[in-house]
């Protein structure tokens, strides 16, 4: 018997954003003219254009005047911390039930977007960090997300302060994963999240982790010798050791497995050119509560974690494009990108992936985030009409 075959529609795709995105945010009318609906109608439409709100107003026929979506937006949106919460539960909607049956491998990471101005009511609001596209100003955001066979959800949203502790941060996205109802095997963190008030801090929580260790003490070059944690890659093999961490300032200290992989380079690649520069990698790992079976086998394991970055490059490709110095908009903006991206995994997995003996098979092919994104948009501008005339100082004589 042949297959059913169904069709999905953009106006689909974009009813159930909307709904998912009003049901957690909850916003307000703010006048006949900017209701809730014809704000979010705007933000998709920016978010699809990788674009401001201005630059959606001025596109668009039949909406408001930027400065009422802004004064709208302002007036509607919860605190700070209230918003974070409505949009974590933006997040956590439509999860696959599935996901909460088995334990997973989470991952916790910060990205950093640059900010050029002066901040908002406080200093403590940005995070400062080292020189990256000529600013050391950043709106920090930590996230937390889980693969679930071959689908990548994000899971937990959180802002990040300069004064803000790695423990409270870590806390903070794995009470997130958890109220999602994730259960967490294995945490991939990392190498900034490496020091002693986190690794405690997972330890008295009970949740195994893998880290980078961070290179301190004397270097093998020094005349001395190499000391702390250097030592370990003067070994002429892979192995296992303990090493014992201490903060001099808080008088605390903290024990952990690490797992010293050696790994030796091939001299040529596969068509034939020869490598240049060192031939032997050293790769350094903390770990605890997991029975490894082998170095390889961390370090594979720790692979898993790099698939964050994709989930960041596509958090890029539909933010919203602002230089508001209000920390609140920000935080909304990358909430929905964020939102956005959950939205077209859930499409994917349950409605375009295909049946097949064991799990679905996932073709992420068949609709590229762009692809949706372009949706979107097509459908706010069948709503709102494109402005296709431009005002002009002299007459058309071509």
């Amino acid at each position: 018997m042949r297959n059913h075959h169904y069709t999905i529609t953009s106006r689909q795709v974009h009813d159930y954003a909307l709904d998912r995105l009003q049901a957690a945010l909850r916003l307000r009318d703010h006048g006949p003219k900017c209701s809730a609906t014809v704000v979010l109608n705007l933000l998709f439409w920016a978010a699809a254009r990788i674009a401001s709100l201005t630059a959606a107003c001025a596109a668009l026929t039949k909406a408001p005047s930027d400065q009422a979506v802004r004064d709208a937006l302002l007036a509607t949106l919860p605190p700070f911390a209230q918003l974070q919460r409505r949009l974590n539960r933006a997040l956590a909607g439509g999860l696959p039930t599935v996901l909460r049956r088995r334990r997973h491998y989470v991952v916790i990471d910060l990205t950093l977007l640059p900010y050029y101005g002066q901040p908002h009511t406080d200093v403590q609001e940005l995070y400062r960090g080292p020189t990256k596209a000529g600013t050391r100003s950043f709106h920090a955001y930590g996230t937390a997300y889980v693969v679930f066979q071959g689908c990548r959800y994000t899971v937990g949203l959180r802002a990040v302060h300069h004064a803000d502790p790695w423990d409270q941060v870590v806390g903070d996205l794995l009470r997130q994963v958890r109220q999602c109802g994730v259960k967490v095997r294995c945490l991939l963190l990392d190498r900034g999240f490496y020091s002693v008030n986190v690794i405690r801090y997972l330890q008295a929580a009970r949740c195994p982790f893998v880290m980078p260790v961070i290179r301190r003490g004397r270097k093998p070059s020094d005349p001395q010798g190499a000391s702390g944690t250097w030592t370990f890659t003067t070994w002429k093999r892979s192995g296992w050791a303990r090493h014992t961490l201490k903060d001099n300032q808080q008088k605390r200290q903290a024990t952990v497995a690490i797992a010293v992989c050696r790994h030796r380079l091939p001299e040529r690649t596969r068509s034939g050119r020869r490598l240049r520069g060192r031939r032997c990698r050293i790769w350094l790992y903390a770990l605890w509560g997991l029975k490894a079976s082998s170095v390889a086998w961390v370090r594979d394991l720790y692979r898993r974690r790099f698939g964050i970055e994709s989930s960041y490059r596509q958090l890029h490709q539909a933010r919203i494009r602002t230089s508001s110095r209000s920390p609140l908009l920000r935080l909304l903006f990358v909430g929905v990108a964020l939102v956005l991206r959950n939205v077209w995994v859930w499409l994917h997995w349950e409605v375009l992936a295909k049946k097949r003996r064991g799990k679905r098979r996932l073709d992420l092919d068949q609709l590229p985030l762009r692809a949706m994104m372009h949706w979107l948009q097509a459908v706010v501008e069948a709503i709102f009409g494109v402005n296709e005339s431009a005002s002009s100082e002299r007459p058309w004589e071509a």
